[in-house]
């Protein structure tokens, strides 16, 4: 009886660790059956661009200065010796108004002779008229010869021949006596001087500079290398440094066709299209300019730019789906911040432009716009 009790005892131990083993079995294998089939990743969120082509358009900008665009060199048009001189240099200047003044001693007197001298040429005019005239009055009779007839003919055109020349000199004398008198012919700045009081100056030598005021130019030295960049510009603009922040229009008037021996640029200079409010000779001007192209771009930060073996790439986003695919594209040039793209990328497309390093073909985003 004892030894069946024992037996049945032994069994049910037998039993209860066989059922605690199957239990340990069957948890460790479905704790392992649940391990091997991994969750599906979620979206992570990425800062994303809208790719935006635009038409291409460079700028560059240049500096300069405000010139005049007539600047005139005068000077007496007779010789003498100055005895006044009435502005200096800086002033403002209308047409019309007196600059210096030459003795015009001599030049009455020049004047007095010719005046003289017309005067003696009128009387014999005179003369030789009336006796043209008389001697025409005995055609018909015995007394007129047509030999003496022509020849007091030929005495009358000579006079009045020597009454035009004295009656020109005359103007001359007058003329040049009025040219002792050196007015601007223009409005403007006198900007040099070259005389004094008591100075002799001979005919025609430069005296004053005047600087025409009505219509100012921008005067710019373009370097060699920039030149097709400027005959190809599609657009002009300017800006005092006296008035930061105004912009006016200008335009390209005359390039020099040869450059300086010195500096190797070329002078250029720019019409203001639009006049400053105040514009002085010798400003500061900053002269952007700008030349636009037919061909698109994109414009993208260089943390969007995945560099591959085979040259740069993107993750673009698809807009239904959130997955990211790597794109190829072809950029232009690189700045200090963004790259500019020429193709690879069609415009409105999501591009991810943070962390494209950590990013894999066909991973889930979320799109979050730039500063969300």
């Amino acid at each position: 009886m004892r030894a069946k009790r024992a037996l049945l005892l032994g069994a049910a131990a037998v039993l209860g660790a066989g059922g605690v083993a199957g239990t340990v079995i069957w948890r460790a294998a479905a704790t392992q059956a649940h391990t091997a089939a991994p969750a599906e990743a979620k979206p992570r969120p990425a800062r994303v661009q809208t790719v935006a082509f635009r038409a291409e358009t460079r700028r560059m900008t240049l500096a300069g200065v405000v010139a005049p665009r007539i600047e005139t060199n005068l000077g007496f048009r007779v010789g003498g010796k100055i005895i006044a001189r009435e502005v200096d240099i800086g002033a403002r200047v209308v047409a019309g108004q007196v600059l210096a003044r030459l003795d015009p001693a001599d030049l009455k007197l020049a004047r007095d002779h010719a005046a003289a001298a017309a005067a003696a040429a009128e009387a014999e005019e005179a003369r030789a008229r009336a006796d043209l005239e008389r001697y025409a009055g005995l055609r018909g009779s015995t007394a007129f010869v047509p030999q003496i007839h022509d020849q007091r003919l030929s005495a009358a055109n000579a006079a009045r021949a020597r009454l035009d020349q004295a009656r020109a000199q005359l103007a001359t004398a007058e003329n040049n006596l009025a040219y002792a008198t050196l007015t601007a012919d223009a409005p403007g700045v006198i900007t040099a001087l070259s005389m004094e009081v008591g100075q002799v100056v001979a005919t025609g030598q430069t005296v004053a500079r005047l600087a025409r005021t009505h219509e100012l130019e921008i005067l710019v030295n373009i370097p060699e290398h920039r030149l097709a960049f400027v005959e190809a510009a599609s657009a002009l603009t300017f800006e005092l440094w006296a008035q930061p922040g105004e912009t006016l229009r200008a335009r390209l008037r005359e390039l020099a066709p040869a450059a300086d021996p010195a500096t190797r640029t070329y002078a250029a200079r720019f019409t203001m299209l639009d006049r400053p409010k105040l514009a002085a000779l010798g400003m500061t001007a900053t002269l952007a300019i700008e030349q636009r192209s037919t061909e698109k771009i994109a414009e993208l930060p260089l943390t969007a730019i995945f560099q591959q073996g085979t040259g740069p790439a993107v993750w673009v986003v698809d807009r239904t789906t959130g997955a990211v695919a790597l794109r190829p594209v072809s950029v232009r040039r690189w700045g200090n911040d963004t790259a500019v793209i020429a193709s690879g990328i069609a415009d409105g497309e999501l591009v991810v432009t943070a962390g494209v390093h950590k990013l894999e073909a066909g991973q889930r985003v979320v799109p979050r716009p730039a500063g969300s």
